[in-house]
This record gives structure tokens, C-alpha cells and sequence, in this order.
């Protein structure tokens, strides 16, 4: 059975969605079977995949309706090993709609738990708010992997974040954990870069793990995203596919 992994933020431009998509790819070459979903109405992780099919609130609304959820082949795309739902703007209207609707909680829960037995890994990529959707995605996440970017504003959320985090595991998700904090778009030659990692050790350590792997600030990142390929594809041996590539092993020794 496998494991529903949110990838989180609770502020936007910090690499998230890359992160979901180079993730997957990392993961999927160590043999693992990967499905991404993109639960952002932006649908950055989309634009990554390069996908256009059945999204995400399509199968939400026909959750939240109470109809039949179309056939698994109508709307989990694969792309070089990597099954992904695609998202789209209809997931705005989505969020609205779980608002005046009362038990939607758990609408995400119900369309990926029938999933879990298929992959070893479903990386849901979600939108920087605490809203009705994120809500959901913890709802129905074994864990969270939280993205940070070791600057002054991006820091300041991520205490309210960590917060939401334990009040879902306490009155919807009891199984929803915290697996670290991965710090993204890092450039170690800045004094507030290594400042903030700095503060981020000191204040989480033994509390919260920070993985070891930090992703770099580089150009090949935003090259990637342009021609819709993971770095293991585009620039496998830059060093921000080979940070990946040790996320990818250091979620696989946490599952250990």
C-alpha cells in the first residue's frame, strides 16, 4: 500500500510544483511507481507535465455531487513512467463550492485512497493558502513534505503552517505526519541563505526533520520547466538533479 505524500507551502515562487515534478521522476528511477497530483488551481505542475485531459475538480465536483467517478484511464495521464492528474482553473470554483458545502473534508481522500494499492507514492502538489483545498489534501495525506526557501518572508508562514498541520492531524487525518522540511532555491554563497538555514536548524531540529538534500538556485530549473522535462532528462548531472535525486533517497529511507 502506498503512501499520499502533500507538498506544501504557505507562500508561492518557492519551487514547490518543481519540486513535486523532479521528485516523481527521481523517485520513479529508483524503481518506485509515482503518481503527481496537481491540487492547485494555478496548475504550475500541470504546465511542468505539459498535460491537458479530465482534471482534478472534475473529479472533485463529481465527488462533492455524489456521481460516479469516470474510468481511471480518463484521467490519470502518464508521461516517460510518471502517472499525473492534471489540475486546472475549475479548481477555484471547486474550493468555493466545498465552502457552503458542509462534510467535504475528506472529498480528495475519497478519489485517492482507492489509488494507494496501485503506487508506492502519490505527491499531491497544493496551493500556498490554507484554504478548503489544502484542507483536504491533509486530510488525506500520510504525510507532509513542507517547501521553504531560505528567505525573510517565506520563513514567516511556515510556523502557521506547521500549526494548520497538527490541528488537521487531530480532528480529521490522526495518521498525518510531518516528514520534513526541504529547503529549495538555495544559494550557499549568500550570507542569508546560510542565515536562514541556520535559523530553520536551530529552531526545528529535533522536532522536525530537515532533509538533507537542498536544492539549489540554478537556471537549468526554469529550462526544465520550459521544455516540460524533469532534470533526470533535461540536465541530469547538474546538481540540482543530483539534490533531487537524494531527496528522492532520503523519502525511500524515511518510509524504511
Amino acid at each position: 500500500m502506498g503512501k499520499i505524500y502533500m507538498i506544501g507551502a504557505m507562500k508561492g515562487g518557492v519551487g514547490k510544483s518543481v519540486s513535486v515534478f523532479n521528485l516523481a521522476y527521481s523517485l520513479q528511477k529508483r524503481g518506485k511507481r509515482v503518481l503527481a497530483v496537481d491540487f492547485d488551481p494555478q496548475a504550475n505542475l500541470t504546465t511542468c507535465f505539459g498535460a491537458e485531459d479530465v482534471a482534478i475538480g472534475d473529479l472533485m465536483m463529481a465527488v462533492i455531487e455524489d456521481e460516479e467517478l469516470p474510468e481511471r484511464e480518463a484521467y490519470i495521464w502518464e508521461r516517460n513512467g510518471v502517472d499525473f492528474i492534471p489540475s486546472s482553473i475549475q479548481l477555484s470554483a471547486v474550493e468555493a463550492k466545498l465552502r457552503l458545502e458542509m462534510g467535504t473534508e475528506k472529498m480528495l481522500a475519497m478519489i485517492l485512497e482507492p489509488l494507494k494499492g496501485d503506487y508506492d507514492y502519490i505527491l499531491v502538489d497544493t496551493s500556498p493558502s490554507l484554504g478548503a483545498l489544502n484542507i483536504n489534501a491533509m486530510a488525506a495525506a500520510d504525510e507532509v513534505i513542507v517547501t521553504v526557501n531560505p528567505q525573510l518572508l517565506a520563513m514567516m508562514g511556515l510556523q502557521d503552517f506547521l500549526k494548520s498541520v497538527k490541528k488537521i492531524k487531530s480532528r480529521l487525518n490522526e495518521k498525518l505526519n510531518v516528514a520534513g522540511i526541504l529547503l529549495t532555491m538555495c544559494d550557499a554563497r549568500t550570507i542569508l541563505c546560510k542565515t536562514i538555514t541556520e535559523q530553520v536548524a536551530e529552531t526545528f531540529q529535533g522536532q522536525i526533520r530537515i532533509f538533507e538534500s537542498k536544492i539549489p538556485n540554478t537556471v537549468k530549473v526554469g529550462e526544465s520547466v520550459y521544455y516540460s522535462e524533469p532534470l533526470i532528462e533535461y540536465a541530469p548531472d547538474s546538481n540540482a538533479c543530483r539534490a533531487y535525486n537524494k531527496l528522492a533517497g532520503e523519502v525511500i529511507a524515511y518510509e524504511g
